[in-house]
């Protein structure tokens, strides 16, 4: 199957609520996009997602992505919190495979032994595809991955960092670890181990939570607020990024396209092999935001938005 570059975000309100969109999901596949990256802990978003798989027989046309061990109220990278979210998310995403296995968040202190020799037996029983870690160091995803060649199994091919032009400033979620942003000064090296690997970088927030979708304008940054949840604004409403969000404005203007067109833009002309995830509940945006898989940036172009 060849994999669409833009991947669905299903941690949208409707999909945490369990709600029906059906028509929406239909909408974003007959876009050309056949990817959708949800969760166990998004609410009810694998049941949302589920439904609509159930309901329009469409299994083998779309690639999941869903992730499990969110550390909660406690740590719950564990081999048995894998096994029961794996369990789970089966059961409400109604199918009895799963493309692709993250585990959501990384706790150093539990060896990842254990962990690499769980998602491989479900990889050799033909439970899961490809898996790899979210919000895990390249030091981390190393270590799993010499756990893997040295006892023979098959290592981590993917990682979903938080990756954008947005830079976390502070991290908005915590728990265990918590997040792990390569973007902005100090991540080079994150970004090396990338480049020289290829592996595949799913970016979550690509759009900073809303930041770079045009409702925010960078000469009122005091009315971000307004528009934005708490974990946007602890991120990302911070000057280095409302500069650059100014020049993304304006070279906007200047190609004649829309500021989240030239974030994501931004994204999908790295030397990385990125695959951003968008989410959206009007599916013309959705659509309009698809337009960045045309807009192709100079190297300049991508270090002056970046403030370099």
């Amino acid at each position: 199957m060849k994999l669409s570059r833009i991947v669905y975000g299903c941690a949208s309100k409707a999909m945490i609520a369990g709600e029906d969109v059906c028509e929406l999901l239909d909408k974003v596949f007959e876009s050309g996009v056949n990817v959708f990256d949800t969760a166990e802990n998004y609410g009810l978003s694998e049941c949302s997602l589920g439904n609509w798989i159930s309901s329009r027989h469409n299994r083998d046309k779309i690639h999941i992505i869903t992730k499990g061990c969110h550390p909660y109220d406690r740590d719950r990278v564990t081999p048995e919190d894998l096994k029961a979210d794996l369990e789970q998310s089966f059961t409400r995403l109604k199918t009895d495979y799963i493309d692709t296995y993250l585990l959501h968040r990384d706790d150093s202190k539990v060896p990842v032994g254990p962990l690499v020799e769980i998602l491989n037996e479900y990889h050799k029983a033909g439970k899961i595809g490809r898996f790899g870690g979210s919000n895990w160091t390249s030091k981390r995803i190393k270590e799993a991955n010499k756990y893997a060649a040295d006892h023979g199994l098959e290592p981590f091919t993917i990682s979903s960092p938080h990756y954008g032009i947005a830079v976390q400033s502070r991290d908005p979620y915590g728990g265990s670890d918590g997040c792990v942003n390569i973007s902005g000064p100090g991540m080079e090296a994150e970004r090396e181990f990338y480049e020289i690997s290829g592996m595949p970088v799913l970016a979550y927030s690509s759009l900073g939570r809303g930041f770079f979708t045009g409702r925010v304008k960078s000469d009122e940054p005091e009315k971000a607020a307004e528009v934005l949840d708490e974990f946007s604004v602890k991120g990302y409403c911070w000057p280095e990024n409302f500069e650059r969000l100014k020049r993304v404005e304006e070279l906007a203007g200047q190609k004649s396209a829309t500021v989240p067109q030239i974030a994501l833009a931004w994204l999908l002309n790295q030397k990385m092999n990125v695959y951003p995830i968008v989410s959206s509940n009007n599916i013309g945006r959705f659509r309009e935001n698809l337009g960045s898989l045309n807009i192709t940036l100079t190297e300049n172009e991508v270090k002056w938005l970046d403030l370099r």
